[in-house]
């Protein structure tokens, strides 16, 4: 049996629509929590290993946030941080996490 993968491109997807308002901060957690089990499903198959740190973090993230927690006008936070080379993932992983979600 071949086991589940999210690409880099589907997650994006999913936030470029929940930033440009095409889908709720509630489809976008729905979705994250129909597709996201690292034990189910293999996030990133074929990407470097920040990418695919990355992508797990951005898919915790948004699966077990409140909603009301969760800024979609910083979505771009989270593509950007997805996105990053080796040498800005610190960076882009602490704009996502301070900046992307309200206290």
């Amino acid at each position: 049996m071949t086991q589940a993968n999210i690409s880099k491109s589907q997650l994006i997807e999913q936030l470029e629509q929940w930033k440009n308002q095409q889908i709720s901060t509630e489809q976008l957690q729905d979705w994250m929590v129909t597709h996201y089990d690292p034990d189910e499903v293999t996030i990133g198959l074929g990407e470097c290993e920040w990418t695919v740190e990355a992508m797990n973090i951005v898919m915790n993230e948004y699966e077990i946030a409140k909603l009301d927690k969760c800024c979609q006008e910083q979505a771009q936070l989270a593509i950007d941080f997805i996105n990053s080379d080796e040498a800005r993932f610190n960076q882009t992983r602490h704009l996502f996490l301070y900046e992307g979600f309200k206290d």
